[in-house]
């Protein structure tokens, strides 16, 4: 389990957790493919004419709802198994895949502690007028199964960061991941689709794991939850397949690591 510690393991994340052994990690954070089924090519504007590049990679395709439901259930059956008795599971999603998660989750006997919503301040508008604009996305926060009471919850650390009010699951108001803190490739193009404000992870972070504490990221993608674990002082391991997002990650992380020298 050491040689694990602080590190990003490339390959297939069901394959890579079987090598965990069983409640070894104290919170999980998963933002899984979407299945967003987005046509290949397809090219969307803003109203200001620039271009929005949209999700569909790879790794988003399924052949089918039974071929994403598989896929679904095999990884979240892997987080349930190494997620420590106390410790919580955090899985983010979107109208597209969320109640499907959310079903296959419910049916494998984790228990639901909230859905906290992350609303969005500067979401992107409906461009074509025939829906709402979607301003938010769904974070489900479960434990292993319904026996497990102790998990951890820094309650007070939160009302006293909220104002002194008890934190609702609606106060997660953060904006999108742009400006510096968005990663761009070579042609000033976003590095990762679906890169996550850091300020959602450390959110998650700070409410169900304490210092020493070991998080895990089954979907590593560009690293936000590596560098939060890092400032605040968490132990963590992420997976992740796409060899190009692994250097993007290790080069953030090497790039954080210099900026604290």
């Amino acid at each position: 389990m050491q040689k694990f510690i602080n590190t990003i393991i490339h390959g297939d994340c069901i394959e890579e957790m079987r090598k965990l052994p069983d409640d070894s990690v104290d919170l999980i954070f998963a933002d899984p493919p979407y299945y967003l089924q987005l046509p290949k090519g397809k090219r969307l504007k803003r109203a200001d004419g620039s271009e929005i590049i949209p999700v569909d990679d790879y790794w988003d395709q399924f052949e089918s709802y039974e071929d994403y439901d598989n896929f679904t259930q095999n990884w979240i059956k892997e987080c349930q198994r190494i997620l420590k008795p106390t410790g919580t599971f955090w899985v983010i999603g979107m109208y597209h895949n969320i109640f499907r998660v959310g079903t296959i989750m419910q049916n494998l006997g984790l228990w639901f502690l909230n859905d906290v919503i992350w609303i969005k301040t500067d979401a992107l508008p409906n461009l074509n007028g025939r829906r709402f604009t979607n301003n938010h996305e769904t974070i489900i926060w479960s434990v292993k199964n319904k026996d497990c009471k102790k998990y951890t919850f820094n309650y007070e650390f939160l009302k006293k960061m909220n104002g002194g009010v008890q934190m609702k699951d609606t106060d997660w108001v953060f904006g999108l991941c742009k400006g510096n803190e968005r990663l761009k490739d070579e042609n000033g193009i976003k590095a990762h689709p679906t890169q996550k404000p850091l300020k959602l992870i450390q959110q998650v972070v700070l409410t169900a794991s304490n210092k020493g504490d070991l998080v895990f990221d089954p979907f590593m993608g560009s690293g936000t939850t590596a560098i939060v674990a890092e400032a605040l002082g968490r132990k963590w391991i992420g997976i992740e397949r796409d060899e190009k997002y692994v250097g993007l990650a290790e080069k953030r992380l090497k790039d954080y690591a210099q900026s604290k020298k």
